[in-house]
């Protein structure tokens, strides 16, 4: 495997919503080097990509073998285990996860040993949530002085388009158990609004890369209605039939459908210590685009940059705390909270 700058980029998924923009994007950065995949081989025709499945292990290996120089794999969907991270690895190459997984995770989290051997190195938490929320998260950490609790709240456009596997993912954890108690907050350009304890990955990763022992994260919709029409069902134990194959399809297939609100998103997080709290947060559109971004910026980095080897989420990267101000020419905008003011 070439290091360094040289080698091919291969991005699995990369004909979703996210994968798309992740290979466009790229392959500004650098022309003829980037391969999307995914099963569909008319795709891959059409597209100049290669028809790989994450969910063969084998298979996945002989498109490595086929293209013969990877140097960095950015996986923009979400495989059944780690096999395909412990493939990786094991042959030195970085690899990039925007998967939201806590369990996928931690497993590929157990991979550092075999990351550090072969001199590779495996960033999670990649996106916007976890993502931009882990990098705002450390960033208001550090500034209260070591947060005793943090609460992430993740507002997502209900009118966007998203991937299937991203609607998947979501109906499956609508109906999962969660902590913690609904919290009303304001978000920039959305007022006040009530969100639900909902288990983003962010608030295992958090709790381990920075010592916070209590972290929260929330969500709800820019659609108010739905807001309450979907936590509502899961107070009175009707989502609990999302858990089941018929019940879960038909559910997955009318997120898909129907698109009662808009494209913009925002996301929050407070640290709070003792008496003071510091909050960040962002805003801007298509939370698919801006997931592919921050994968983007990060596989560059892996090629260009040293950094810490073996397996990190995103906020460990010094380099790259300042992803949310960079994105702002991407349209992305930032803000500090005082008391529910933004500065």
């Amino acid at each position: 495997m070439n290091s360094g700058v040289a080698g091919r980029i291969l991005v699995p998924g990369g004909y979703g919503a996210v994968g798309e923009e992740v290979t466009a994007t790229l392959e500004r950065w650098f022309p003829g080097r980037v391969v999307p995949g995914g099963r569909s081989a008319e795709r891959a025709r059409r597209c100049g990509g290669v028809q790989v499945d994450v969910t063969d292990p084998r298979g996945f290996e002989r498109v490595l073998d086929h293209l013969g120089d990877v140097a960095v794999v950015v996986l923009c969907v979400e495989p059944p285990d780690a096999s395909v991270a412990r493939i990786c690895l094991e042959r030195g190459i970085h690899l990039v996860d925007v998967g939201a997984d806590a369990d996928l995770l931690a497993a590929v989290e157990g991979l550092r040993e075999t990351a550090v051997r072969t001199r590779a190195a495996a960033v999670l938490s990649v996106g916007v949530a976890p993502g931009l929320t882990n990098l705002l998260a450390r960033r208001a950490h550090e500034e209260v002085g070591g947060a005793e609790r943090i609460d992430v709240t993740v507002l997502l456009g209900s009118g966007e388009r998203h991937g299937a596997d991203a609607v998947r993912w979501t109906v499956a954890h609508l109906a999962a158990p969660t902590a913690g108690r609904r919290l009303r907050t304001s978000l920039p350009g959305f007022g006040r609004r009530t969100a639900h304890p909902f288990p983003f990955s962010d608030q295992h990763a958090l709790a381990r890369t920075l010592g916070v022992p209590r972290v929260t994260t929330r969500l709800c919709l820019d659609s108010r209605l739905l807001t309450a029409l979907l936590f509502g069902a899961r107070a009175t134990g009707l989502l609990r039939l999302a858990a089941r194959p018929g019940p879960g399809r038909l559910l997955t297939s009318l997120f898909g459908r129907v698109h009662p609100g808009g494209d913009a998103f925002a996301v929050r997080v407070d640290a709070h210590r003792g008496g003071r709290r510091v909050g960040y947060a962002v805003r801007g559109h298509r939370q698919s685009r801006f997931t592919a971004l921050v994968a983007a910026h990060t596989a560059r980095h892996l090629l260009h940059a040293p950094l810490p080897l073996g397996v990190v989420h995103l906020d460990e990267i010094t380099e790259l705390s300042d992803l949310p101000d960079r994105l702002a020419s991407a349209g992305l905008t930032l803000h500090r909270l005082v008391d529910g003011a933004s500065r």
